[in-house]
C-alpha cells in the first residue's frame, strides 16, 4: 500500500515522519532528540518556539509503543503547553524528556484534542509534572463512558507492559466554545467543534507564528476515521479552513504541512465516500453490500485504507439513510 504524501523512518523504537517534498517548506528541519525509558523521540522546531513530533502510520502496537499520533509542543516566555499526550507512559516520558532539552520553563497546559487514547494515554505523566489538562466540555463525559473499554481492548493490543500506569484522566478546564491560554508573551487559542471526528474534537492556534494544531479534525497519509459524523465534518471543512494559519500541525501525517492545502486529500474522500453511499441507498443497496465499494477509489491514496474505511462507511451509511 502506498503511503501519500510522506515516507516513514523508524527510528530506535519511535517513528518519526518526514515531511514529504509537497510539506517541505512548512518545516525547518532542526530536530531535537532526548532518551527516555530506553526510547528517543525527536521533535522537529516547525516554527519559533512551536515543536512537533510525528507519529507512525501504524495501528497502536508494542513494536510502536503507541506513537502513533502527532504531539506538539509551543514555548511561552513564562511557561510552555503540549498538545496531546501520547499512546502510553514510555512515550509520554520520552516526550518530557525531549521537552527538557528544548525548556526548562514549566508545562503549564497539556491540551488534550479528542478522546482517543494515542492522544490521552501518556496524561498521567504530564499531570504529574504539574500541567493542567484542557479539554472539550464534552471530553469528560466521553472519557467516562468509554474508559473500560480503552482500559481493558488496549491491554490486549499493547500489552501489559505498556499499560502499565495509564490512567484515564479528564480535563480540569474545560473548553465550551472558545478559550485563551496565556504563557507569557504567546497566546494560544482554543476552540471547541461540534461533531465531526468525534463529539470532542477541540483545536490549539499559536497565534504568534499562525501555527493551527488541529488534532484529529484534519488527517494526512493516514485515512481520516469517522467516530462523530460525516456529515458534521464535511460541514465545518469551510470554517475550519478560514482560520488563518500558515501550517497546519494534522493529528496523524507529517509534522506540519500547507494551510489550507492540507484539507484538500480529506475533503475529496469525504466528498467521494458521501457520494457513494448515498448511490447506494437511493439504489437500495443494503449496508452489507455498500460498504464493500464505498470510497474504494481513494484506496491508493492513503495508508491503512484497510483498516479503516469499512468503518467510515458502516457509520456514515446510517447518518446519511437519514438526510
Amino acid at each position: 500500500m502506498r503511503i501519500s504524501p510522506t515516507r516513514r523512518q523508524i527510528v530506535k523504537g519511535f517513528a518519526c515522519i518526514g515531511a514529504g517534498a509537497a510539506f517541505a517548506p512548512c518545516c525547518r528541519g532542526s530536530w531535537t532528540r532526548a532518551m527516555a525509558a530506553g526510547r528517543e523521540m525527536k521533535l522537529i522546531e516547525i516554527a519559533d518556539g512551536v515543536h512537533a513530533f510525528s507519529g507512525a502510520y501504524e495501528l497502536m502496537s508494542p513494536a510502536n509503543e503507541g506513537a502513533i499520533c502527532n504531539l506538539g509542543l509551543i514555548v511561552g516566555n513564562e511557561a510552555a503547553a503540549i498538545i496531546d499526550s501520547g499512546g502510553s507512559i514510555v512515550e509520554a516520558q520520552a516526550f518530557l524528556a525531549a521537552i527538557r532539552e528544548i525548556t526548562d520553563r514549566p508545562i503549564r497546559y497539556l491540551v488534550n484534542t479528542h478522546m482517543h487514547p494515542d492522544h490521552i494515554f501518556g496524561n498521567a505523566v504530564f499531570r504529574d509534572a504539574g500541567a493542567i489538562i484542557v479539554g472539550h466540555h464534552n471530553l469528560p463525559r466521553a472519557l467516562e463512558a468509554r474508559s473500560d473499554f480503552y482500559l481493558q481492548s488496549y491491554r490486549e493490543q499493547l500489552g501489559d507492559e505498556l499499560m502499565k500506569g495509564i490512567e484515564i484522566i479528564p480535563p480540569s478546564m474545560l473548553v465550551d466554545e472558545r478559550l485563551e491560554l496565556d504563557l507569557g508573551g504567546r497566546k494560544i487559542m482554543l476552540r471547541a467543534w461540534k461533531p465531526a471526528h468525534t463529539d470532542n474534537d477541540l483545536t490549539a492556534y499559536d497565534t504568534t507564528t499562525k501555527t493551527l494544531f488541529a488534532g484529529d479534525l484534519v488527517f494526512l497519509g493516514h485515512l481520516p476515521t469517522i467516530d462523530g459524523s460525516l456529515l458534521g465534518w464535511m460541514r465545518q471543512m469551510k470554517e475550519l479552513a478560514a482560520v488563518e494559519a500558515d501550517r497546519v500541525v494534522p493529528g496523524h501525517g507529517p509534522a506540519s504541512a500547507r494551510w489550507p492545502d492540507a484539507l484538500q486529500p480529506q475533503e475529496r474522500y469525504f466528498e467521494a465516500l458521501a457520494a457513494d453511499l448515498r448511490k447506494a441507498i437511493a439504489a437500495g443497496i443494503p449496508l452489507s453490500e455498500a460498504v464493500k465499494t464505498a470510497g474504494q477509489d481513494a484506496r491508493d491514496d492513503w495508508s491503512l485504507f484497510d483498516d479503516f474505511n469499512g468503518r467510515n462507511a458502516t457509520a456514515a451509511y446510517a447518518e446519511l439513510e437519514w438526510e
